[in-house]
């Protein structure tokens, strides 16, 4: 079963959540910000998507950091980020099981779900 990574206020989180109940597909929602991640699945993530592409660079939450921790990013700095703060992580995240996939379009889910 699949589960969707994110947080319930998300506008795209919630695109994907109503894509996915429209077409009766089974999954688990996982909301980080109240369930929390775990360092190594999120290192796990970062391994397998890069972390460049997990760390969301356009929300709110990334412009509030300083600038000096915006500039000197790196790795563990984003991985620590992310942790400290999950709604910095793009989403949603689906976990299919055998791969990880990051924002929501549904041609994508479409061909990953069918």
């Amino acid at each position: 079963m699949p589960t969707l990574y994110g947080i319930p206020n998300c506008g795209t989180v919630k695109k994907a959540l109503a894509w996915l109940d429209a077409r009766g597909i089974d999954y688990q929602f996982h909301d980080y910000k109240r369930q929390g991640l775990d360092e190594p699945q999120l290192r796990a993530w970062v391994a397998e998507l890069g972390w460049e592409a997990m760390l969301n660079r356009r929300g709110t939450t990334w412009r509030r950091q300083p600038e000096s921790v915006r500039e000197g990013i790196d790795e563990e700095g984003a991985i620590r980020l992310m942790l400290e703060q999950p709604s910095i992580i793009r989403r949603p995240l689906l976990d299919t099981g055998e791969t990880r996939h990051l924002g929501f379009s549904e041609a994508q889910y479409e061909e990953l779900l069918s």
